[in-house]
This record gives structure tokens, sequence and C-alpha cells, in this order.
């Protein structure tokens, strides 16, 4: 009679802690991903059915609904608005000025950020957000 006990190894791969370990990655891709862009200010833009890219440099200026006014999110007071935009288009070769205005101010309020952009020969494209719905 031959009793012979088998002592063969096995390899084993625990897969428990994987899950653990895929929800912590996945946790921590989120919260970079939404600091990936801190320096944003948030407007409601108004809609529009066509959209345009720029290729070229480009300066941001933003006008928020309490009628703050940004550029590349420095904020100026209105009475600098000119003399700041100046200094920023100074050296740039046909400077393009993207306006980002909050939809719920007037009409007068955009006309007036238009007329620093005529003073100082820039060209100034209003950004928007593409409108989902067809008509």
């Amino acid at each position: 009679m031959n009793i012979r006990r088998s002592k063969h190894f096995k390899p084993e791969v625990s897969t428990s802690s994987l899950n653990d370990i895929m929800f912590f990655l996945l946790l921590f891709f989120l919260i970079v991903s939404t600091l990936a862009n801190p320096n944003v200010i948030k407007v409601l833009l108004p809609k529009s059915k066509t959209a345009q890219e720029i290729d070229k440099q480009q300066i941001n200026l933003t006008v928020t609904a309490d009628r703050r006014y940004f550029i590349d999110q420095k904020e100026v007071l209105l009475s600098e608005l000119e003399q700041k935009l100046q200094d920023h288009v100074r050296g740039i070769d046909n400077p393009t000025v993207v306006l980002r205005f909050a939809k719920s101010l007037n009409i007068q309020d955009l006309v007036d950020v238009l007329e620093v952009g005529v003073r100082l020969n820039i060209k100034m494209v209003m950004a928007t957000e593409k409108s989902s719905s067809q008509l």
C-alpha cells in the first residue's frame, strides 16, 4: 500500500483587494480631473447654432453677471479696462480678444466693451455656447 501525500504547489492570486485599489484610483482621477482648470470664471454664455475655432494667440475678456471685468482671470475695473487691455495686446500682431459675456447683461454693457475694442483697433470675438436644439 503506497500512500503518498501530494505536496504540489498551486499558485493563487488574491483578488479581493483589487476592488479597493480600483475604487481609490477612480476617486483619485475624478478629484484630479476637477482640479485640472481651477482658473475658470463661471459665466453663462449665450447660445448659437454655429461655432468657429480661433487659432491665433487670444486674450480672454470675461464680464460676469454682476458686471465684474476679468482679463485672463485678473480682475480689472471698467475705468481701467482700456489701459489694461492695451497693455495686454502690446507686442501681439493682430490681437484677438475673446469676449465671454454673461447672457443676463444688457446690450449697453456689451456696447461699452466693444467701444473699447474699437478705440484700440482690436478684433473682438464673442464666445457662445453651441445650442443643442435644432430648428
